[in-house]
């Protein structure tokens, strides 16, 4: 038979305070649903708890068993547990319940076998808690008590010792009996891997050497990110290439070729290109969640995100946003207070994730051309600027909209252990998945409708300029070489004069197409968009096509850089290093319509780079905002925000750059 498996969020007590304990509590009393099925009490539950730490995790099972529902209670991680020398009774434990009990491991699939015969065959608990309905948790203290003070008082595990401990716990304590007095239901193991665990402990989350040690980490893990994710991204890039151009190779030239080459596979290519770079961020915070690092640095940065009004709980969140502010969003969930968890999903897009990346290199490269630190320097303060930003923003909502005070930071340790290669694959997997899903089919919408306002309407009659350009050219062609240069002192540089008559001719036809590209830009739908918001750009120093860039670019970052590149360039991507360098060299040099001044001037420059640092351009993140937050309204007022932030750090920095 087919079962449906509903996976409810980890917690710590169905009866905490918290919207995680809230969906369990509605899910188990039949109350709530997958979307688009009929709520109704489970027909069995599977309690999954921790081996080594089976005394607080008794909790919540003496809470879930209440509910009297058909269960299963599964000691997870049971290997780890043997490792350590403890020893659970699995038989006396399922009496004690009144349940099934299966030993299990995730790592090594012990137990799997076993589990789904059990779901099937589970039936309602057959035990009453003793006394009252708290009788079972109350059994469950005991136990974590007897063997907290076994681990302190290191005695001797005779068998008067267990036997007093048996008398203490009304014969309950059975169930778990540690071969050794250091062996205790909680992280500890060995008194040497205890002692081990304190003392990176005492590193990790010290004020001063955990911040050291947390600035370290961070700092080798976006080393790695930028380093390896390169290659793919190179890889994934040449495909969709190879891609577009098989598409206009079998596609005849027309409406229908435009839309498959141009808007389709580039828009596709425009969001998995980014997908390395996720992947290998998730596949690398799981390995160090794995490890147990991670608890430690949330528990260290909670004490530099409180005076701004954020959670330890939030570092996660904010941290997965500098790959994409959608995952990071969505693992807002992990933060337990509403309120807190609201400044965390309004603040997470002003983290640099990897769309505002090609923005960053084309203006740090038109800032500082000639030095590559600067250029380094520059990008360096892009993600510190968003840091910054996001932080005051937490401050200012934490103080208004949301103000109440928040939850002391309640977390767990655990236990320093090996990562598993397969659980980080698991999670790369799923998120990458997720993020193609979320981002990908939206962003593919957004791109065909930029190339449609970029395409249409066709200009009906090519620029003067661009055909008195190709009247030179045919003229060059037909002419001897001693004729040539007087016809190329308008459009071409003095030393391009001792090229041959054939370069120069090509010259010329290359220019009238930029020409005419950038022509048809202006005519089309964007470009009148462009023309039409310009004066609300003009206090920050853009003129109508910087204006375009900024308006397309709304609905994704990313699409910035190929939008200046058509406006300004005449192409649209670059099939060489030359043609990278020729597109960086006329957007340096294009000008506005007076002819003198630079479009990328240095204040207009330095405008656009606070701009994209601070500005909400990502129309998937408004709507998964409005999913998590709760409503558009939070959408609404986070675009509005960040839109504000963004002119005024625009206007700031045009005015001190000018």
């Amino acid at each position: 038979r087919t079962a449906e498996l509903i996976d409810l969020p980890g917690i710590y007590s169905l009866e905490l305070d918290l919207s995680e304990s809230a969906v369990c509590r509605a899910v188990l009393a039949g109350a709530l649903a997958p979307a688009g099925e009929r709520a109704a009490a489970p027909d069995a539950v599977c309690i999954v708890v921790d081996s080594t730490n089976l005394g607080r995790n008794l909790l919540l099972v003496g809470e879930a068993l209440r509910r009297r529902l058909p269960t299963v209670v599964v000691l997870n991680m049971i290997d780890l547990a043997r490792r350590r020398g403890l020893a659970i009774h699995i038989d006396k434990l399922a009496e004690h319940l009144g349940c099934r009990v299966i030993a299990a491991s995730a790592r090594t699939g012990e137990g799997f076998d076993d589990l789904p015969a059990a779901l099937a065959a589970a039936v309602i608990p057959n035990r009453t808690p003793p006394g009252t309905v708290e009788g079972l948790e109350a059994w469950a203290d005991d136990i974590y008590a007897q063997v907290a003070a076994a681990a302190v008082t290191a005695r001797p595990p005779t068998e008067s010792a267990r036997d007093d401990a048996t008398t203490r716990t009304n014969n309950s304590s059975d169930a778990v009996a540690p071969p050794s007095a250091h062996i205790a239901l909680s992280p500890l193991d060995t008194p040497r891997d205890a002692a081990l665990t304190d003392r990176l402990d005492r590193i990790f989350t010290h004020p001063v050497s955990g911040l050291i040690a947390f600035s370290g980490v961070m700092l080798a893990l976006f080393w790695v990110i930028f380093t390896l994710a390169q290659y793919p991204m190179g890889w994934i890039e040449t495909l969709f290439a190879v891609l577009g151009d098989g598409v206009k190779a079998v596609v005849p030239p027309g409406i229908m070729q435009d839309l498959l080459a141009d808007g389709v596979v580039a828009g596709v290519g425009a969001t998995v290109i980014f997908l390395p770079q996720i992947c290998l961020l998730f596949f690398l915070i799981s390995l160090l969640e794995d490890t147990g690092y991670l608890a430690r640095a949330a528990f260290v940065m909670d004490r530099v995100l409180r005076p701004f009004g954020l959670p330890g709980h939030a570092f996660v969140p904010l941290l997965s946003s500098h790959a994409c502010a959608l995952p990071g969003i969505m693992a807002a969930r992990a933060v337990p207070d509403r309120r807190d968890r609201l400044a965390t999903i309004l603040v997470a897009p002003f983290m640099s994730c990897s769309a505002r990346i090609p923005v960053y290199v084309l203006l740090t490269g038109l800032l500082f051309a000639d030095s590559p630190a600067k250029q380094a320097l520059a990008f360096a303060g892009c993600y510190i600027l968003g840091i910054a930003a996001g932080l005051f923003s937490a401050t200012i909502a934490r103080r208004t909209l949301l103000r109440g005070k928040s939850r002391p930071m309640a977390l767990e340790l655990p236990t320093y252990k090996a990562p598993s290669l397969r659980t980080a694959l698991l999670t790369t997997y799923d998120r990458g998945l997720i993020f193609l899903k979320k981002a990908g089919t939206v962003i593919l919408a957004i791109s065909i409708i930029l190339w449609w306002l970029s395409a249409y309407p066709h200009q009906p009659t090519p620029p003067a300029a661009a055909e008195s350009l190709r009247a030179q050219a045919a003229q060059i062609e037909q002419a001897q070489p001693e004729q040539t240069p007087l016809a190329l002192d308008s459009a071409n540089p003095p030393d391009s004069l001792d090229s041959t008559p054939a370069d120069r001719a090509a010259a010329l036809y290359t220019e009238a197409d930029r020409l005419e590209a950038a022509a048809a830009a202006e005519y089309s739908f964007a470009g009148r968009i462009g023309r039409a918001v310009q004066p609300l750009f003009a206090p920050l120093g853009y003129d109508w096509r910087l204006s375009i860039g900024v308006v397309t670019s709304f609905a994704a970052r990313e699409v910035f850089v190929s939008t200046m590149s058509v406006v300004l360039a005449g192409e649209d991507e670059a099939e060489d290093e030359e043609g990278e360098a020729r597109i960086l060299e006329r957007l340096q040099t294009a000008t506005r319509d007076d002819n003198t001044t630079l479009v990328f001037n240095h204040a207009a420059s330095w405008s656009l780079l606070v701009f994209y640092v601070l500005a909400m351009q990502c129309l998937p993140t408004l709507a998964v905002t409005a999913r998590e937050a709760g409503g558009w309204k939070w959408a609404a007022l986070q675009f509005a925000w960040m839109t504000t932030l963004a002119w005024l750090g625009g206007f700031i920095a045009f005015s001190i750059a000018s």
